[in-house]
């Protein structure tokens, strides 16, 4: 899902980097508004690091990559801060390991940062609907990876024809990473409504209601 420097149009790259710029700061401060983000930090720093390890591993294939993503997953437990989680481990994945670029990490942000949002949103929900946890983190973790896979494959597209074919072959060659996520996601969430369901933006019997929307 990284994009490299030098792929993409200067006015492409330019957008990505506004609209990243206010997601930023409108994401930072609708956390500050639903609670403490000092309180949120010891999350935040966990699923950035389970994020920037994860994307680590990957298969290159040109202008982009192929790895596991985990946005659905911060998107669920990270709400809000799940933008600025990406945004940092997507700039120490560039500094420190050149894996990306320095010039598109405001259009990567972009591509997996909006699905991971949605999948919050999604999350909240389905939960109102009472879909099972297990089953409503599986769907939005796959819809996560579904959602980047469009992003991405937007942008190479209206970044020039000769992308078109690659955008084929990065959707194709991000199915089975939808459907591990998926697995992933359910598992993950199944597992922390059962042990520490506060960490989940939800309602819990008897104490405070957690959900930040």
């Amino acid at each position: 899902m990284h994009i490299s420097d030098g792929v993409l149009p200067l006015p492409v790259i330019a957008v990505g980097w506004i609209i990243t710029i206010i997601l930023l700061a409108v994401t930072l401060r609708w956390a500050g508004k639903h609670g403490d983000i000092a309180k949120e930090i010891p999350k935040l720093s966990v699923l950035t690091s389970a994020f920037f390890v994860a994307s680590l591993i990957h298969i290159d294939i040109p202008p982009s990559s192929a790895h596991l993503i985990l946005n659905g997953v911060l998107g669920i437990f990270l709400g809000p801060l799940c933008y600025v989680a990406m945004f940092i481990g997507l700039t120490l994945q560039a500094l420190l390991f050149q894996h990306g670029g320095l010039t598109v990490i405001g259009i990567n942000t972009l591509n997996i940062g909006i699905p991971g949002l949605i999948s919050y949103f999604v999350f909240i929900a389905g939960f109102r609907r009472k879909i099972p946890l297990a089953l409503l983190g599986g769907i939005c973790c796959g819809l996560a990876v579904l959602l980047t896979v469009v992003c991405l494959v937007s942008v190479l597209v209206i970044s020039g024809e000769e992308f078109v074919s690659v955008a084929g072959v990065l959707a194709v060659a991000h199915i089975p990473i939808m459907i591990v996520e998926a697995f992933i996601g359910g598992a993950v969430v199944g597992y922390i409504a059962k042990v520490k369901p506060e960490l989940l933006p939800i309602p819990i019997k008897g104490g405070k209601d957690e959900d930040q929307n």
